[in-house]
C-alpha cells in the first residue's frame, strides 16, 4: 500500500510538471509570437527618423544663418552680438539721415573730413615740436591688396551670375519667372520714383537687419502662413493660365532630329 501510495505521489507530481511545462511553452510561444508582431508593425511602421517634409520658405533646407551665408556677416544680420549689430545699423541711420535728411551732399562731406583732419594733424605736429622738441611720427594709411582683389572677385562672381539669370529668363524658356521677373521690375520702378536710390539702399539695410531676425523667431508661424499663401497663388496662377496664358498663340516648335 505504501508503494502504491508513493507511486501515485510520483505520478500526481509528473503531472504537475507535464501541465507546467505545457503553460510554460504556450507562454514563452505567446510571448515570442507577441515579439514577432511588435517587431514586424515596426518594421512596417517608418522610422521617426523620416518624417514628412515641412514647408519652408522659398524652398529652405538649411539654417537662416547658413543661408545668409554664415560667418560674421550672418550674425550681424541676426543680432548674434547686440552691440556690433546696434552699431552697424546706428552708422547706417547716421548716413541716411546726413544725407537724405539734412541734403548734405558726399563731396562736401569728404572734402570736410579731410580739412578737419589735415588741420588736426598739422596742429599736433607743431604742437608736439613746439613742446617736446622732437616731430611726431604721423602714423601711415594705406590700403591693403588682399581685401579689395577678395571684393572686386566675389563682385565680378556676382555679377556674371546675374547676367547669367537674365540671359537665361530672356530666352523664354521658363514664362512664369519671365512674368515674375517683369512684375518685380515693374513694382522697383513704382518704388524708385517715390524714392531716390539712397534711401532704398537704407531701406533694404534695415530689412536685412530686422526681417531674418524676425523670421528666425517666429519661423513655424511664417513657414505656415506662407504655405497657405503659396498654395492659393497657384490656385489663381493655374486659372490665369488656363483663361489667358494657354490661349496665347506660340510658334511651332522645331521637331528634334532623329538620331
Amino acid at each position: 500500500m505504501a508503494d502504491h501510495h508513493e507511486h501515485e505521489e510520483v505520478k500526481g507530481e509528473s503531472l504537475l510538471d507535464k501541465i507546467s511545462g505545457i503553460v510554460h511553452d504556450h507562454d514563452s510561444s505567446s510571448s515570442d509570437s507577441d515579439n514577432e508582431k511588435k517587431n514586424e508593425k515596426k518594421t512596417s511602421s517608418p522610422p521617426s527618423s523620416i518624417k514628412s517634409k515641412v514647408f519652408r520658405l522659398f524652398g529652405r533646407e538649411k539654417p537662416v544663418h547658413h543661408v545668409l551665408g554664415g560667418g560674421k556677416p550672418a550674425d550681424v544680420f541676426l543680432w548674434r552680438n547686440k552691440k556690433i549689430s546696434g552699431t552697424v545699423l546706428g552708422v547706417a541711420t547716421a548716413v541716411w539721415v546726413l544725407f537724405e535728411l539734412l541734403e548734405y551732399h558726399f563731396l562736401t562731406l569728404v572734402s570736410h573730413l579731410l580739412i578737419f583732419s589735415l588741420a588736426a594733424l598739422f596742429l599736433w605736429s607743431n604742437a608736439s615740436a613746439f613742446i617736446s622738441k622732437s616731430t611726431p611720427k604721423i602714423p601711415q594709411v594705406h590700403i591693403p591688396e588682399e581685401p579689395v582683389l577678395q571684393f572686386a572677385s566675389a563682385l565680378r562672381i556676382e555679377i556674371n551670375r546675374a547676367f547669367a539669370v537674365l540671359r537665361e529668363i530672356a530666352s523664354g524658356r521658363d514664362l512664369k519667372k519671365f512674368l515674375s521677373v517683369i512684375a518685380g521690375l515693374w513694382v522697383l520702378s513704382i518704388v524708385g520714383s517715390y524714392a531716390n536710390f539712397l534711401t532704398l539702399f537704407y531701406i533694404a539695410f534695415v530689412l536685412l537687419h530686422t526681417l531674418p531676425v524676425l523670421y528666425e523667431k517666429y519661423e513655424d508661424q511664417v513657414d505656415s502662413f506662407a504655405e497657405k499663401a503659396t498654395a492659393e497663388i497657384k490656385k489663381q496662377y493655374a486659372v490665369f493660365d488656363a483663361n489667358v496664358l494657354s490661349k496665347i498663340p506660340r510658334g511651332p516648335l522645331k521637331e528634334k532630329k532623329k538620331d
